[in-house]
């Protein structure tokens, strides 16, 4: 995982040093570089492996996303559901 590989080298710095290990990853070319890079390994390790696991990824991917867009609307019809029954409607 690359927080482990981050981790266990800023671990073996002086505080004075970390910035300068830590703003060269903060610029936007090497978080594009990072991305493609991601993509890249991604696209071997699944696309061109004829795997199914992409078809799962989009699945639960979906299901998370929108749980996550239900879930503010869900938590004022609790609400609500709670105040009412507190203060004796329904």
């Amino acid at each position: 995982m690359a927080m482990r590989k981050v981790y266990s080298e800023i671990k073996g710095m002086k505080v004075k040093e970390v910035p300068n290990y830590v703003k060269p990853m903060l610029s936007m070319d090497y978080v594009k570089k990072a991305f493609q890079k991601g993509l890249d390994n991604y696209n071997s390790k699944y696309i061109q492996a004829d795997s199914i696991q992409p078809l799962y990824h989009v699945c639960f991917g979906g299901m998370v996303f929108s749980y996550l867009v239900a879930l503010p609307n869900e938590r004022r019809h609790l609400e609500h559901q709670q105040h009412a029954k507190e203060h004796g409607h329904h």
